[in-house]
């Protein structure tokens, strides 16, 4: 396949579509198929239900083959971060869908939504998964989502280094961390530990080890901070 797929409008254009209807309902909100009295099937919404199992699929078995010594719980752990909604809708908007997405004249605003922006990208894996293009959903998702699965890859499993780079970038000073707690036998000790930045609090986590604790700490404010997300139960429902 020589299309591009940087672009939703290229890609969508170049590849060879059996069924065009499949690709106007999965780029059609529910307002629009009101405001116009179209049936509930001319909507993207089954076709999310769909796309959201066929990206879960690509993003394991990129994740699968790209990371060979990862067990399970790590790669759920990236996974559920790229199937976000966040995540979506950065790919959304970096491959012009939005604008593509039609809604109710009298809410233009939905557009704007992660939510929706999200719910249309899964709804374009479904319909050309039901359109048979495999092939071409394959390299879509390693052109748009390679660099963002190594970003989010770093962020999660190295806290620490996330959580240095933000206060060094915000004011040149290094997260302090300290044990606060040490519970159990000497051979199976768990250790706490509280990370503070400007003389505050800002992430506490348990580990068995001092670094599996900073680092849980690292992740705990990270969160706070806004560096990363927190999981929801949307990212892996």
């Amino acid at each position: 396949m020589s299309s591009d797929c940087s672009n939703i409008k290229v890609f969508l254009t170049n590849i060879d579509k059996q069924n065009s209807e499949l690709i106007k309902a999965a780029l059609t909100h529910t307002s629009y198929t009101a405001d116009n009295n179209l049936p509930y099937e001319q909507c993207y919404e089954r076709l999310e239900f769909l796309g959201d199992a066929v990206l879960k699929l690509l993003a394991s078995d990129y994740l699968y083959n790209k990371y060979p010594d990862y067990n399970e719980g790590k790669m759920s752990e990236i996974r559920s971060f790229v199937v976000s909604d966040e995540t979506l809708a950065q790919i959304a908007e970096k491959i012009e869908l939005t604008e593509e997405i039609r809604v109710s004249h009298n809410a233009k605003g939905l557009k704007k939504l992660e939510s929706v922006s999200a719910c249309a990208l899964e709804a374009i894996f479904g319909a050309l998964y039901l359109e048979g293009k495999t092939n071409e959903l394959k390299e879509f998702f390693d052109a748009n989502f390679s660099s963002l699965i190594d970003e989010i890859e770093t962020r999660i499993l190295n806290p620490k280094a996330t959580l240095q780079e933000y206060t060094q970038k915000d004011s040149k000073k290094l997260p302090i961390y300290k044990v606060i707690n040490e519970t159990g036998a000497a051979h199976e000790k768990i250790f706490e530990i509280s990370v503070y930045y400007n003389s505050e609090e800002i992430g506490r986590g348990k580990g068995k080890s001092k670094k599996l604790a900073e680092q849980a700490a690292a992740l705990k404010a990270c969160e706070k901070l806004g560096i990363i997300k927190e999981q929801s139960s949307k990212n892996e429902g």
